[in-house]
């Protein structure tokens, strides 16, 4: 058995971890698969968390990176830099 040193996840030496993240697949709010490198569009305003403006409907957002976790989408926003967005909020452009 293997053990992750930051989880305590366990699997077994046959179970491949790879094939668990190939697996993963992101959709936007209208159900298109989403990728590296996808463009996409804000569909709802975002408060955005420290600051007294938020990111508007309408915005497009290129060159976005899927990562783990609660929020999927990690991006360069202008006028606001770098953010994490969650995948239900854009649509593919």
């Amino acid at each position: 058995m293997f053990v992750c040193p930051e989880c305590a996840h366990e699997w077994s030496k046959d179970a491949a971890p790879e094939a668990a993240e190939q697996s993963r697949v992101v959709r936007d709010a209208f159900g298109n698969v989403l990728q590296d490198g996808d463009s996409v569009t804000v569909i709802k305003d975002l408060k955005v968390k420290g600051s007294s403006s938020s990111v508007k409907v309408g915005t497009k957002v290129k060159n976005i990176r899927l990562v783990d976790g609660d929020h999927d989408i990690d991006c360069r926003i202008e006028g606001f830099g770098a953010m994490q967005l969650k995948s239900e909020f854009v649509k593919k452009a």
